[in-house]
Order: C-alpha cells, then structure tokens, then sequence
C-alpha cells in the first residue's frame, strides 16, 4: 500500500458543516435535506412504481493536476467509484461522511495506450446537501462535497507481478485448472510476448463486505477479483458470445481494431453492480456485440447484462444465472447509440443505467463540443424480459440481434428515462453550465460511475443519495504520466455530482446493507 497520509485536496476547510441552504440552521432536523430544489421533481414509473429525481444535492472536484502518492496525476477516477464498506455514517448537524474508493481506467492515453498500473484510491469526504433555490457560485458549490485524497492501492497480476494499461497484443494461455478450479484464469489479455504483464482497462467497481474488490474490465471483456490490498484472487469470463474473437475463433483482446464477433474495441464491461443480499453480481458490456449490431453506432442498441452467482466464490466458481438483452437509447437527430457506462443494482429487477453522449468538458472547444444533449442516469427493469442464459445466444454464430435487430424470440428490458445530469436550472444552483464557453464550470463529458447511500430521512424513508463522477481522461496542462512531464492542453477537473432521488421499490435496509451502515 502507498499513502501520503491524509492530504486536502481544495483550500476549503475540512470542517463539519449544517446542511447548506438559503437559510440554514445550526441543529436542523432530518427534513431539512429534503426542501424542493429549484426545478420540479421529475419522476419515472416503471413496473407501477414511481420514482422521483428532487435535482442536484451536491457538487465536488478534485484539480486536474492533483498527483496521487505514486506521483502519478490523479485522473480517470470517475470510470469507478464505491462506497468503502462501513465507511457511511450520518453526523448530527445533518451533514455526512464517508470514503469513496474510486478506479481510474487505463491512464494517459490520448496518444497512444501506457504501461499504467492498475490502481484504486480512496478518497474521504463530507457531504452537506443543499436544497435551496438560490444559485450557488462555483466555490461556495464545492463546499457541498469536500474531498480528501488518502491512499492508493496498486493491483498485481499472479505471482505479485504489475499489471499494465498497455493494448493488449498477447494472450496467456489458461492455467491447467480452469474451468473446474475456482481460481484457475482463462485466457487472459497480455500487453505483449515480450512484456507478458495483465492489462487492465477497469470501468466497474464492487466493494465488498468481506473487504475484496471485484474490478470489470473493457479487454477481456472480464470481471477481477481482488485482495483489499490489491493481490489478483479469480476472474469470470462470460459467455463465448462476449469474448473478441477473430475470424479463426481466435481470442484476440486488442482495442485497436474490432474483433469478428464479441465486444467492441473499448465497449466492454463498463457496467458492474451486487445484489448484496443474494451475492448476484451484474455486469453489463457498453454496447452490442460485434454480432449483434456493436460495429456501427447506429445499430448498436441492443446491449448485454449477465448475472452471477459469487456466493463461495473462492472455493466455487461463480455461476452465470441470467443473461437479458437491455435496449439503450437512441439520438433523434443521428440515431447514435447512447453507450452505457455504469449500471447499479436498485432492487429486484430494476437497475439504473448512465448513458451519455460525448459531449462537454474535455471533447473540444466549439459549441457543438460542448453542450450536451444527454447524460442520464435512466431506469431500467428486467422483470419481464427473456433470461437467454445458456441459450444458443450465447454462441456467436447466433446473433440474438443481428444488424441491430433483435430476434422476435427475445424480449428486452424495459427502458426509461429519469435522472437528467444537464438539466440548465440544476447546474445553476452549483454554478456550473452545459455548453457555451469550455471551462471549469462546464459540466464534464464522461460521468460513468455510481454509487448509492440513504438519506436516512424518516419523513422521507425511500429517500436515497446518487454519487456520480466523472472520468476526465487524465486531461491537465500539468500531468505526469508514468514519471513523465505532459501537457494535454486543457484542464479538466475529476467532478463529482449527488443526487437525490426516491426509490420505493428498494426493500427497507438493502441499501445499508450493500455498504455497510
């Protein structure tokens, strides 16, 4: 484990706070966190439940040019994020603290891909929800959330090895135990012959109870198991439909170029979530497979989500248990696909899904680069959806949506929109803006984690706080890359976002369960 102690990251005091408001109070009772924000609740029904966005609670960021304590600029976090288990807790005065483990994905890369170890940080903070209809300025907005960089933990391929970010050019053959062996690996993606270390491009984070992390990943498409303190335990490889083949049937992970069948090149899985009272991980690629239409934004839509079954996943291997088609949204104006880039875990059956476009801070400087037209953090179920686990969809020489259309034996899950990230009178209250000028008010262009905490409000007990953050590329005019000086020629901040929403379909205490309250 590396540690710089216990560093603040802004010039805010770290000091506890009442919830802040127009006109705050200094012993405000639990009802407070819940004054209407300035917008009209936005609501979503899905499977008779209605569930209601009550608008942006909180606002934080970490400067672009922060380093972590590997000297390493402190970027890409946003790619994952998870409450570190039994860290939540209320505080009298209505504020909340916590720690936030966060996993960048696979360093500076805009260039080309960088032998960047895998890495997780943890990163304390306090949260103090403002609900006022008044406009914030962009300073007093940070003091909402305040964040406090703490440690970095590196991860290890086999044998205590490092891992890397580099392409994956090479294939290590799977150990002699797999399948049977828990812990035996498959194929697993190399940087090359010659410098055989894992390559690890992480999107998806679990922190579980037992103090191990379970990391998805784009190359595999896999999902990692590791020690709290970063030893590699198992990996689960899906179905054949989902690995990068070739047209040989090859097992091919580069990102490069698009396999013959598979995920796509940088369209893995991005999405990764626990049922924590059944110990069924989720995860869920960003877009179609290659098959199924994933070569072509326009016919792209039909995404896959599997189940796993993790209970005794050291001494059994876990067990895939359901596999449904989930329909992403599309562009009116171009019929793009709106990829997915995290998925979390409500109640039964119903998930939220954050799909965006690229549009926003760190995508360019003309106005078409910087205003969004969606970022959302969407419902979806899959209660009345097919389960084509084990099916002859898991072949991928049977599409189970060739060219884009899905096979009239499949039914999807239902998809609907809900929590809007750009929403003008939101961003306003935190002093910040979609489109217009590129600076560091405008709201960024890739959020693609979540994680959830209750608000622990009786008036309102189906009342739950949404964390979000934002993955920005590394972007800064003073990065350090792997020792190396660079200069990416913008400067965009790791922010952070909280929302408040109601969920009444998630059953009493799951939520403090799942992270340990």
């Amino acid at each position: 484990m590396f540690s710089l102690g216990v560093l603040m990251i802004s010039l805010l005091a770290f000091t506890q706070c009442s919830p802040l408001g127009e006109n705050p109070s200094p012993n405000p009772s639990p009802s407070t966190r819940t004054i209407s924000a300035s917008s009209p609740f936005v609501s979503a029904t899905l499977g008779d439940v209605t569930y209601v966005n009550k608008g942006i609670v909180g606002f934080g960021l970490i400067p672009s040019n922060f380093t972590d304590s590997l000297g390493d600029t402190l970027g890409g976090i946003g790619s994952a994020i998870a409450f570190k288990y039994a860290t939540w807790e209320s505080l009298p005065n209505g504020s909340y603290t916590g720690t936030l483990v966060v996993h960048p994905d696979r360093g500076y890369n805009v260039i080309s891909t960088v032998d960047y170890r895998s890495r997780q940080h943890e990163i304390n903070f306090i949260f103090t929800p403002y609900n006022g209809t008044n406009d914030l300025d962009f300073e007093t907005a940070q003091q909402t959330l305040q964040l406090t960089y703490v440690d970095t933990i590196l991860q290890f391929d086999r044998g205590g090895g490092n891992t890397s970010g580099l392409d994956a050019l090479a294939v290590r053959p799977a150990q002699s135990g797999f399948p049977t062996d828990a812990l035996s690996d498959p194929e697993m993606p190399i940087a090359n012959e010659t410098y055989q270390h894992l390559t690890i491009d992480a999107e998806g984070l679990i922190a579980a109870s037992d103090g191990t992390y379970w990391v998805s990943d784009e190359y595999g498409p896999y999902v990692y198991h590791f020690t709290a303190n970063g030893s590699l335990i198992q990996t689960i490889q899906p179905p054949e439909a989902f690995l990068p083949l070739d047209s040989n049937g090859n097992v091919n992970f580069t990102s490069v170029v698009n396999p013959t069948t598979g995920r796509a090149g940088n369209t893995g899985f991005e999405g990764l979530t626990l049922d924590a009272e059944n110990n069924i991980l989720y995860t869920m690629l960003q877009a179609a497979t290659i098959q199924d239409g994933g070569d072509d934004d326009e016919s792209s839509l039909y995404t896959r989500m599997v189940a796993y079954n993790i209970s005794n996943a050291t001494l059994t291997r876990p067990t895939l248990v359901g596999e449904w088609v989930v329909p992403l949204p599309v562009s009116t104006s171009k019929s793009k696909t709106r990829k997915c880039s995290e998925i979390h875990f409500v109640s039964e059956n119903v998930f939220f899904a954050l799909s965006r476009d690229g549009n926003g801070n760190g995508a360019g400087t003309s106005s078409s680069d910087t205003t969004s037209k969606y970022k959302q953090a969407d419902l979806f179920s899959i209660a009345n959806a097919t389960n084509i686990a084990g099916t002859k969809f898991d072949d991928p020489s049977n599409p189970v949506a060739p060219s884009g259309v899905l096979d009239d034996s499949v039914t999807p899950a239902t998809y609907v929109s809900f929590v809007n990230y750009i929403d003008d009178d939101q961003l306003a209250r935190f002093g910040l803006h979609n489109g217009g000028d590129e600076d560091s008010t405008l709201v960024n262009e890739k959020w693609e984690s979540f994680a959830l905490a209750p608000v622990n409000d009786p008036a309102n007990p189906n009342d739950y706080f949404l964390f979000t953050a934002s993955d920005n590329d590394f972007l800064t005019e003073d990065g350090i890359s792997i020792g190396v000086p660079y200069n990416a020629g913008v400067n965009v901040d790791n922010q952070f976002l909280v929302f408040q929403v109601t969920l009444p379909s998630v059953p009493p205490g799951s939520i403090q369960q799942a992270i340990g309250v």
